[in-house]
């Protein structure tokens, strides 16, 4: 029975360090939520933190987007000749970015670009000690640091997934009347009559969602940097690969929450 006991040992080991960094993870976002609501707010740092976020992601956003919205169109109809059906191509990119693509892509992005680049530079402030010396000048960190990068996200990522979805039905739009055949103005009117409100709520709901994933591990792993370069590069890969994995976790919960409504 040793061995059964040492196999159970060793499935639970990962398993209960795991249930702790998510506790942690859960009490760090409480926090993050308290410290929201309450007074002081560093309006600086919040106006950086919409420009680093939203406006600086742009064109990663607008060139991911344009290019997957052609190549859906371009698979879409490849896949829909074979049944005679290649009418739905700009239904089905249109509610396929808008619910689907736009917001998980966007997420992406944003993980791979603001999450990074958050932990990266917490990670480093935390080994250098000037997290430490916020804390001297009695600034919370916290407040100074977490807050207004958090509230950026949860601002600007639906904004950046409104303009993503545009652009890539646009991607698909150009693809479909140029490459494919499709009349402009039937096109548009297809892809306008067949994308209801709550898609676009949906869309919105995730890049909120998502926004708030990226810049809260960002934030997370930063503050618990081990010491040394070393330390800042394990926190930003951690970042990264638990921002990606926790988006498409969060958008399979969100979707099946959002298609049962």
């Amino acid at each position: 029975m040793s061995w059964f006991f040492a196999l159970l040992a060793a499935i639970g080991r990962p398993v209960t360090r795991g249930l702790a960094a998510l506790g942690r993870l859960a009490l760090f976002a409480g926090q993050t939520l308290g410290h929201m609501l309450r007074p002081p707010f560093y309006f600086k740092e919040i106006l950086q933190s919409l420009l680093n976020i939203g406006y600086f992601s742009l064109p990663v956003v607008g060139m991911t987007a344009i290019f997957t919205g052609g190549a859906l169109a371009l698979q879409i109809y490849s896949g829909g000749a074979r049944f005679n059906a290649e009418a739905v191509v700009p239904q089905i990119v249109a509610i396929g970015m808008v619910r689907e693509l736009g917001p998980v892509l966007v997420g992406l992005m944003i993980a791979a670009r603001v999450t990074s680049s958050i932990a990266a530079e917490t990670a480093t402030m935390k080994v250098t000690e000037q997290i430490d010396a916020l804390v001297t000048l009695s600034t919370h960190p916290m407040k100074y640091l977490t807050v207004p990068r958090v509230l950026a996200g949860l601002v600007m990522v639906p904004f950046l997934v409104g303009i993503g979805d545009i652009i890539g039905i646009l991607g698909g739009y150009v693809v479909g009347t140029r490459s494919l055949g499709f009349n402009a103005s039937a096109y548009l009117i297809n892809t306008v009559n067949f994308i209801e409100t709550r898609d676009v709520v949906s869309s919105l709901i995730k890049g909120a969602a998502f926004g708030f994933i990226a810049t809260l591990l960002g934030c997370y792993h930063g503050m618990n940097t081990g010491r040394g370069a070393q330390g800042v590069g394990r926190a930003t890969k951690s970042a990264v690969e638990s921002a990606a994995i926790l988006i498409l976790a969060a958008n399979f919960i969100l979707t099946s929450i959002l298609f049962s409504l």
